[in-house]
């Protein structure tokens, strides 16, 4: 095959779906089209709009293929999501919203049956974060859904069997928090055949692997050519991850920035994983088990931030002379989810509450840096790559970090998959505007997240 010039990239995010044109010489974005990625209310529950998207992509795929030309697919999407297929290849059920309260109602028959741990590095999450506690609820709140289950697919691989007719699943999105993944062995755990869904997983398979070739049927509606490949796909925040794996010597840390906030340590120091502070294993497109941790730092910066105005001196004065922006604004997520957080007083200004929100996120990440075990350089990926507030905090706290010069991470790293792209050079690192302020906030900061400020 050919090194593909274009790369098409799905990426499909919990707020958002894209499209978006990827020079693989380069990884520029040189085409971008994007749709708003709505839950539909139900019946019989609350669900994506999986046939939207479908359209939404094929016209994407026909303008961007007459404009430019497509090369190679790749696709990545948020985590905790898979799409249940009948034996016809339509939907055995509609594709349930990760952050449905319903799998609650179910919860003590779930954790009856769902894996320690220690065998899956995922902790136990709300409503339908664990994808186990998704299926498990379908299942039982919809009994005539396990009689029309034929394959179960990961989310990734949903797109690449409809562009494709091939079924997979894949080790990345499969080792993130879904309960079904044992990350150390490199298999399923013991909770498919739990479910009654043993056989009904399609195979797993690395992120990088070509699933197939477009379909006649997408080559005529599209103008690809039948001989389009498609990869495999993987979960987004590996996404972000993968373009390092491949161009930085460990020990490094991944900032995934987006509605979630996701670390990646690669290479740390050895720690125990705290599953009650929402520290988990994820799996690497290599299938490499990698010590995690995350908030969902985008939702609560949506909640809070206001007109965004920039700060000013004297809104960094009144802010240094302790307004703080506390954990967990999104309550029973992130290092601390029993803490009911938000400002401690109502900011003065715009420019104030703007910037106690962005040291807010950065030592939330800290933290999130320091369950996961991380060292060396921390790289931002993301929006929050371009947050200059945020990032002075960070550097404030470690030796080195980056911003990403990506406008996201994830399309690079899925373009990757089939791209014999250029190593990824490291970014000019952040200096900070004035170390021992900063590091005197944040030290006030954890005082009083930890009590132990009198």
């Amino acid at each position: 095959m050919t090194a593909p010039r274009h790369i098409a990239v799905i990426d499909i995010g919990k707020t958002n779906a894209k499209l978006a044109l990827v020079e693989a010489g380069n990884l520029t974005e040189i085409d971008v089209r994007t749709r708003p990625n709505t839950v539909r209310p139900g019946p019989p529950w609350p669900h994506f709009d999986l046939d939207g998207h479908w359209n939404f992509l094929l016209d994407g795929l026909a303008g961007m293929q007459a404009a430019h030309g497509i090369d190679a697919i790749s696709v990545t999407t948020h985590g905790a999501a898979a799409v249940l297929l009948d034996a016809e290849g339509g939907l055995a059920a509609p594709m349930l919203d990760y952050e449905h309260d319903g799998p609650g109602a179910s919860a003590a028959a779930y954790d009856a049956i769902r894996p320690p741990f220690a065998e899956t590095g995922s902790p136990r999450l709300p409503n339908g974060l664990n994808l186990g506690a998704q299926l498990h609820w379908m299942l039982t709140e919809d009994a005539s859904v396990a009689a029309r289950v034929a394959h179960v697919v990961t989310y990734p691989q949903y797109w690449g069997f409809r562009l494709t007719g091939a079924r997979a699943t894949d080790v990345s999105s499969l080792g993130c928090h879904t309960d079904l993944w044992n990350p150390w062995a490199g298999r399923f755990s013991s909770l498919p055949a739990r479910l009654g869904l043993a056989d009904r997983f399609a195979p797993a398979r690395h992120s990088s692997d070509v699933l197939g070739t477009v379909s006649a049927k997408v080559a005529a509606r599209t103008g690809l050519g039948r001989d389009t490949p498609v990869a495999c796909g993987i979960h987004d925040s590996n996404a972000s991850l993968y373009p390092h794996l491949l161009g930085r010597d460990a020990p490094f840390a991944i900032v995934s920035t987006g509605t979630w906030v996701v670390v990646m340590a690669v290479g740390g120091r050895p720690v125990d994983l705290d599953p009650a502070r929402d520290t988990l294993v994820n799996v690497s497109a290599r299938g490499e088990p990698v010590p995690s941790a995350r908030f969902m730092g985008g939702r609560e910066y949506e909640r809070l931030r206001g007109d965004g105005t920039a700060p000013t001196p004297q809104d960094r004065a009144a802010v240094l002379s302790g307004l703080h922006c506390l954990p967990a604004v999104e309550r029973g997520t992130g290092p601390f989810p029993a803490r009911h957080g938000g400002f401690t007083a109502e900011p003065p200004t715009e420019g104030a509450r703007t910037l106690a929100l962005a040291w807010y996120l950065a030592l939330m990440t800290d933290t999130c840096l320091t369950l996961a075990g991380a060292a060396g350089p921390v790289v931002v990926e993301g929006p929050f790559a371009r947050n200059a507030d945020y990032l002075d905090m960070l550097a404030a706290l470690h030796d080195r970090v980056e911003a990403s010069g990506s406008a996201t991470g994830t399309s690079a790293g899925a373009a990757m998959l089939v791209a014999s792209a250029p190593r990824v050079a490291a970014g000019p690192a952040i200096t900070c505007s004035d170390r021992r302020a900063l590091r005197a906030y944040a030290e006030r900061w954890r005082a009083r997240v930890e009590g132990r400020d009198g």
